[in-house]
Order: structure tokens, then C-alpha cells, then sequence
């Protein structure tokens, strides 16, 4: 696989030098499965502007056999930048050369190589995922027949993608024609496409491409769905007999992993009678439940399609519909496919909670749920990213339930965006005029104190809960308390020295109970951060009247703090005894032994 990348990087870097030509874009490696199944080459890129991840479709005239291909490419070119379609390969720059064109589009794999990977998923998983895909083709091929009045001509697996979020995606626009068009090249040239009469339609394979200008534009196209279908249900079976002439329809026997209730618009979309066929509007409608036909419903009774349906309508639907939406999603979350919950959902749900539509303390547990199931190096930027953005939101609900559910993304998030972007929106909670946001925003703290800044911690907090502790509400007060006892260890020095013994005492002097109780709690908790001298001159005498306080809970928490401190007073008291004691003895030695010299020297003048 190793040397297949470098291959692929190899022949880029070949392609470039060849072609002079200065892109708009880095390739990267090159898609090795698709290699060969059309006209293109399919590399892996990114955008030099922002770097963000993009395909390039890449065709050469000059390659051997090329050169007569070129229309086709051309055409592709035209009709992919014109044609605008939620299911529909997204358009993004484009570099046109004289013999060489680089199409760059939104980041997608072959849908065959994914279908590859879903191989060991259970049928189920899969069976969901590809009723999905086929209902977004289906959308795309009805509008392109429709709306567009063209034919595509070129329905297959190779011509259909999926995107970051496991969405199909409509693309292979290389014969896409409109009867009207003087230059279509569906009638003259659609036999170039590489494998085009093993999927052409039986009055193809008879009279020929020009044919289908006389016809319906959705005709052929209604035939190759259905070959489609077989293709994604049965990867690993030769398409069915109804290809070959006579044109048989399809027996029970061909079905193989098809479901049942498919099975009859199956055949009828291979009907080898042109007008008889089964279109791919009422291949939808039948499968919306809009046209009544066998089997009516697999698209909307598709957990994935009922809910790719609701969170496009989301905002427009009633409270109802919401609720039972949201509770779709968090009974099927952990079963979703992890790029559809990514990429799909989640920035539908965030979208909703930016800009209203739903309960945020609904669906904000939704979106952590679900993000979960985020790979760990992409959670930055698809989860915390939006949600930090929301707590600059003005709507108390959403900034009530940032807060309530804090606790299970807070330590994802890093010092900077603590600093800079959660902290200057955070803050301004503890001024707020309902009581349960100011609470709210306290209790908030203790989650995310690690990453703040010195200033922060030591002095823009610390005037908030000087001003909490002054708060109407005594729960608040209380907390304040507690909050400051849980962060005295983080606290500075000469922050502690000043701040701790005030703000403790002015707790213990609180006309609420528990303030008193949390306070003297708070002096037992944080003991280690006072010197001997603060404990004896200042700790003491601000609680010691609370040993008489008129309620016994109180009494007997002062009883507990005092015996802690007196403890610590008394441990203390016995090493400075013995200090003394030390330097008594010491001082008594050096004294003999002055005599001792003194007395020596007067012997010796005697002598």
C-alpha cells in the first residue's frame, strides 16, 4: 500500500512538471482503485489557500487513446460547473489547459471502494446505508431529468461518490446531454465511455446511441438505476441476464441480496420496453410513499433518510416533529454510521442550536453523545469549535445548558481557548439578573480553573467571587465559599495570605446556615496554606465565636476546626519547646567553657 502511495505521488510530481502550469491546489496521492475505470484519474489534494481537503479529477489528451476523449471531458467540465445540486458533486475550481483539465471538487471516495469497507459491516448497518444512498442518487438523477431535461448516460459505480459524511454524490457528467443541445455528445459520442454497452440500455445495445435522442430523457437512465442497484446489493455478482438480448425480466432467482421490498421496482426499472419503465421521479415518489406501487415506503421507513428529511426541515417543524426527531437520533445515535453522525448530524444540530429552533438542554446532550462517536483528532474542531462559538450566544437556555453539561467536554478543552474565547463570555454569568445563571456560572468554575491564567486566577476571579459572596441568593454564597476552598491550593502566595482568612470569615458571619458551615469547612480544608502565626493571630479568633452559634450544626463543625487548628498549634508549640531547650544547653556549654579558659588563664599568671 506504501509503495502504491509513493507511486501515485511520484506520477503526480511528473504530471505537473509536465504541464508547466502553476495549480491552485497540492496533490497528494493518487486513487489507485479508481485508476482506469473512466477517462479520469482521481487524485487526493489540498486547497493552497486554506488548506482544506479537496479531489482533483485529472484528464490528459496526450495520453495514448486520449485524444478523441477529450469532448467527453470537456462536457463533464461544462455540465459539473452549471448543474447545482445538494446531491450532486460539488463544483470547486477547475484548471483547463489546452490537453490537460483538472477539476477539483469536494473531498469524496468511489463509491466502490467504499462499498469495499461496508463488506464486514452487518446487514442490517448496511442494508440501511445503501436505501439511503440510493434515495440520494435518486433525488439527483430525478432532477437532472426533470429540471435539467437532460440524460445522464452514464449511471454506474463508478460514477457515483460519497463525501465526508457518507452522502452519495452524483457525478461521471461525461455524456450528460439535453435533446435540445446542438453539441450534445450522448447521441454521437456516448459509446466512448469505457464499459458503455455493458450498461446501456436494450434499445441501445439495438439501435444504437442516437436513439435515445427521440426518447424520453429519463429512459436510459431509468435502466441504469436499476443495474445500479444490483451493482450495490450484489458487488460481487455479474449483472443479471436482462442485459443480454432477449432482455429477459429479472427472476426471483436474480434478486440475491436485494431486499423484497425493492425487488419490485427492481424490475420494473429494467423493463426492456422504453416506455413501460419504471422512472427515477416515480422510483422516489414510490419509495416516499407519494405513488403507491409494491413496496411503498423503504425510502421514508429508512431510519437514515427519515432523519436526513428532518434535520432539513428541521427548523420549520412543528414541536412535535422536533421532539420526535431527537428522540430518533438519541435512541439510534451509537448505531449511525461515525462519518453521518460527524459530519451530517452533528452541524445540523449545532446549526439548530446556534440559531434557535429547539430546546438547547435538549439538544445539546444529544450533540456530545453523538460526539462520541467523532474521531479524537477531528473532536477540536467538529464539536468544541461550535460550542465554545456558543457562549457568546445572548439566549440564556443555551448558556444554561453549556454550563450544566461542562463537565463532560471541559477537559478537552485547552488553556488558549479557556483563555481567550470561553473565560471573556463566562464571566460575564456572575453578573447576570437571574439567580440560577449566577449559580450556575460558581459551580462552572472548579472544571475549568486549571486552564486559566495567573491573572485570571488571581485576580479577575477572585473580584467576581468577592462580589458572589455578597450575592442575594445564600446558595450562592455558599458555593462561592466552597469554590474558594477547592482553589485556595492553585492560588498565589500572597493571594492566599490575603484573600483566604477574609473571605472564609466573612462566610462564617453569613446569616444562611450552610454559609457558616461551608466556611468553617473551607479554614479545615485549606490549613496548609497558613503559617503558624496566621493560624494563632488571625484563623482562630475569626471562628472561635462560632462555637457558641445557635445552631448545633454550626457548634459542632466550629468544635471540629478548632481541634484541627489546635492540634496543628500544639505539634507546632512542642518543636519550638525543644528548640528552646537546645539553645539553653548550648548556651550553658559555651558559658563553662569561657570560665574554664578564664580560670586557666589566671593559673597560669600565677605560676
Amino acid at each position: 500500500m506504501d509503495y502504491l502511495r509513493n507511486l501515485g505521488s511520484a506520477a503526480a510530481s511528473s504530471l505537473l512538471q509536465k504541464s508547466g502550469i502553476t495549480l491552485p491546489f497540492s496533490l497528494g496521492d493518487k486513487v489507485s482503485y479508481y485508476e482506469g475505470k473512466t477517462i479520469w484519474t482521481l487524485y487526493e489534494a489540498t486547497k493552497r489557500d486554506d488548506s482544506s481537503p479537496v479531489s482533483v479529477f485529472y484528464f490528459d489528451a496526450s495520453l495514448p487513446n486520449h485524444r478523441n476523449l477529450l469532448p467527453l471531458a470537456r462536457n463533464a467540465l461544462r455540465k459539473l460547473r452549471t448543474i447545482r445540486h445538494p446531491d450532486v458533486l460539488k463544483f470547486i475550481d477547475v484548471v483547463d489547459a489546452e490537453n490537460t483539465i483538472y477539476i477539483v471538487t469536494e473531498r469524496v471516495q468511489p463509491l466502490g471502494q467504499v462499498l469495499q469497507g461496508w463488506a464486514s459491516k452487518s446487514e442490517r448497518a448496511k442494508e440501511d446505508w445503501l436505501i439511503w444512498g440510493l434515495h440520494r442518487i435518486s433525488v439527483a438523477l430525478a432532477f437532472v431529468n426533470d429540471s435539467c431535461q437532460s440524460t445522464h448516460g452514464n449511471i454506474r459505480v463508478d460514477s457515483v461518490f460519497t463525501s465526508s459524511s457518507g452522502e452519495w454524490k452524483l457525478g461521471g457528467f461525461d455524456v450528460l446531454s439535453n435533446a435540445k443541445d446542438d453539441a450534445a455528445v450522448l447521441y454521437t459520442l456516448g459509446g466512448l465511455v469505457p464499459e458503455s454497452n455493458m450498461y446501456s440500455a436494450p434499445e441501445v445495445k439495438k439501435s444504437g446511441w442516437s436513439v435515445l435522442k427521440e426518447q424520453d430523457p429519463q429512459t436510459t437512465d431509468s435502466y441504469a438505476l436499476g443495474l445500479l442497484i444490483h451493482s450495490v446489493f450484489n458487488p460481487t455478482h455479474p449483472l443479471p441476464p436482462t442485459t443480454q438480448p432477449p432482455h429477459p425480466p429479472p427472476a426471483p432467482s436474480s434478486r440475491g441480496a436485494i431486499p423484497t421490498y425493492v425487488f419490485p421496482c427492481f424490475k420494473r426499472l429494467l423493463n426492456p420496453t422504453p416506455k413501460s419503465r419504471l422512472s427515477p421521479k416515480s422510483f422516489l415518489a414510490i419509495g416516499m410513499r407519494e405513488l403507491a406501487g409494491d413496496g411503498a415506503g423503504f425510502f421514508c421507513d429508512n431510519r437514515l433518510v427519515s432523519v436526513c428529511v428532518g434535520l432539513d426541515s428541521f427548523s420549520l417543524g412543528s414541536e412535535s416533529e422536533k421532539t420526535a426527531l431527537l428522540r430518533t437520533l438519541k435512541e439510534s445515535a451509537e448505531n449511525f454510521p461515525p462519518e453521518f453522525a460527524a459530519h451530517k448530524v452533528l452541524p445540523s444540530l449545532l446549526s439548530a442550536l446556534e440559531f434557535g429552533g429547539a430546546s438547547a438542554a435538549t439538544i445539546l446532550p444529544l450533540v456530545l453523545q453523538l460526539g462520541k462517536l467523532v474521531p479524537p483528532g477531528q473532536y477540536s474542531a467538529t464539536i468544541l469549535g461550535p460550542l465554545v462559538k456558543l457562549f457568546a450566544s445572548p439566549d440564556r437556555a443555551t448558556r444554561m445548558a453549556l454550563l450544566d453539561h461542562l463537565e463532560e467536554y471541559a477537559d478537552k478543552l485547552d488553556k488558549a481557548l479557556v483563555t481567550d474565547k470561553v473565560w471573556p463570555h463566562l464571566q460575564t454569568g456572575f453578573g447576570d439578573t437571574v439567580a440560577v445563571i449566577r449559580e450556575a456560572t460558581v459551580r462552572s468554575i472548579i472544571l475549568i480553573a486549571p486552564k486559566f491564567s495567573d491573572r485570571i486566577m488571581n485576580n479577575d476571579l477572585l473580584r467576581h467571587l468577592a462580589k458572589s459572596q455578597l450575592d442575594p441568593e445564600p446558595s450562592i454564597r455558599t458555593n462561592t465559599c466552597i469554590l474558594l476552598g477547592r482553589l485556595a491550593p492553585s492560588l498565589g502566595p500572597n493571594t492566599k495570605r490575603k484573600v483566604l482568612v477574609p473571605a472564609f470569615g466573612r462566610a462564617i458571619k453569613d446569616t444562611f446556615v450552610h454559609a457558616r458551615v461551608a466556611g468553617l469547612m473551607a479554614l479545615m480544608a485549606t490549613v496548609d496554606c497558613y503559617d503558624m502565626d496566621d493560624l494563632a493571630g488571625k484563623v482562630i479568633p475569626t471562628m472561635a465565636f462560632t462555637l457558641m452559634d445557635k445552631e448545633k450544626l454550626v457548634r459542632d463543625q466550629a468544635f471540629k476546626a478548632m481541634e484541627v487548628f489546635v492540634s496543628r498549634l500544639e505539634a507546632h508549640a512542642a518543636t519550638m519547646v525543644g528548640l528552646l531547650i537546645r539553645c539553653s544547653c548550648a548556651r550553658a556549654n559555651c558559658s563553662s567553657s569561657r570560665k574554664r579558659s578564664l580560670a586557666q588563664k589566671v593559673k597560669q599568671r600565677r605560676v
